[in-house]
């Protein structure tokens, strides 16, 4: 029987935060596996600000991975707090102007960084069946989930990188607690004709029942999406037309996605938004990061860069810990802790500005949280 391969960690979830945990990792001279299941819908959409090429340039990958087939944000406009629309631009940024990001493109792009440092990455792969073993490693099962077959990996550590999931994790003994029950019904408009003119900026607008966003995309679509909570009758409204509808009536979003055409609209994709985290971040050989580790509301933008900042950060401290430095776990959760009290700060903060439908369900519940609550609801995570 031929041994059963071993490497020092076993990073589940290629998306940014499990690339940067592996690339850390590498970078200490750890042997790692990246394990990319690559399951779901592909993401669009997302935004990356623009202190976020200084994470990569720590990874030493801010050229490769932010290079062509991205399309940079300059500015943000909004109505929220009143029906006037507010310009914010990037012009006296410091690190310059934002992404719209080719989501898939730049999880790819991190992944290749990842491999050429020398990690081993397996596409499409996902973690089965973690057993932490007598002597301390970890087995676990390897699935190739367009059927090419399964095999058996030990590992000295596992980084849980699988999003709100926090698959290993939980089944480690760790508690998801999720702030909110935000949900996202989003769906991808078409080019607009040549000759029509479009604005680059993100836009937010806010509404009775929730709250709008739209971006253009590197492909030149365009993503609109709504968030409200699954409760309110603003969600019932999936189907193309009521989605259309509720669209038209915005003010300033309507006059952005019009030049893409509204005549014949899909039905809207639902995803979950939610605000969440886990009760603890490591524990007996593992470490979680990213989304499995914290959750922001898209409202934020911060999504990607957190992903970002906890992979470094967890990596590092993984290889810390292998050193013997008992310390560096505790060190990290303090960092995850510190920029979950930031997030929730600037959150409560947000809110607080709309006040035009404080009556309103999903802004009155919003509204109850503008003070600290130091005993944030437990419960599963939304799927």
């Amino acid at each position: 029987m031929s041994p059963v391969p071993g490497y020092d960690v076993v990073v589940a979830g290629g998306g940014p935060a499990g690339c940067a945990a592996a690339l850390a990792l590498v970078r200490a001279g750890r042997s790692v596996l990246l394990a990319d299941a690559g399951t779901g819908p592909p993401k669009a959409g997302e935004a990356l600000v623009s202190v976020g090429r200084l994470l990569l340039a720590d990874l030493g990958v801010e050229q490769p991975v932010l290079g062509s087939g991205h399309l940079p944000c300059h500015g943000n406009l909004s109505a929220w707090g009143s029906a006037e629309l507010h310009a914010v631009d990037f012009l006296n940024d410091p690190y310059g102007h934002g992404w719209h990001l080719d989501r898939p493109l730049f999880d790819r792009r991190l992944r290749e960084a990842a491999r050429a440092a020398g990690a081993e990455v397996a596409e499409h792969t996902g973690v089965r069946c973690p057993s932490r073993q007598p002597d301390g490693t970890w087995r676990l099962a390897l699935r190739d989930r367009f059927g090419g077959g399964e095999r058996t990996v030990r590992c000295r550590w596992v980084v849980d990188a699988t999003g709100r999931g926090a698959a290993i994790a939980v089944r480690s003994g760790a508690r998801r607690c999720t702030g909110d029950r935000l949900t996202a019904f989003h769906l991808t408009l078409d080019p607009a004709a040549p000759q029509a003119t479009t604005d680059g900026r993100s836009l937010v607008e806010s509404d009775p029942d929730g709250w709008w966003y739209t971006a253009l995309l590197p492909s030149r679509r365009r993503l609109v999406a709504y968030f409200t909570d699954p409760d309110l009758p603003a969600a019932t409204a999936r189907g193309a037309e009521q989605f259309r509808e509720r669209l038209l009536a915005t003010r300033h979003l309507s006059r952005q996605v019009r030049p893409h055409g509204l005549t014949t609209l899909r039905p809207p994709r639902r995803a979950p938004a939610h605000s969440a985290h886990l009760d603890r971040v490591h524990g007996d050989g593992w470490t979680a990061a990213g989304d499995a580790a914290a959750a922001f509301d898209p409202l934020s933008s911060q999504g990607i860069l957190t992903a970002l900042y906890t992979g470094l950060s967890a990596g590092r401290a993984v290889d810390a810990r292998l050193h013997g430095d008992r310390a560096a776990l505790p060190d990290y959760a303090a960092k995850v802790a510190t920029a979950r009290a930031a997030y929730q700060h600037g959150h409560r903060a947000v809110h607080a500005q709309e006040t035009r439908w404080a009556d309103r369900p999903f802004w009155a519940r919003r509204q109850r949280h503008t003070r600290p609550n130091p005993h944030p609801r437990k419960g599963e995570t939304l799927r």
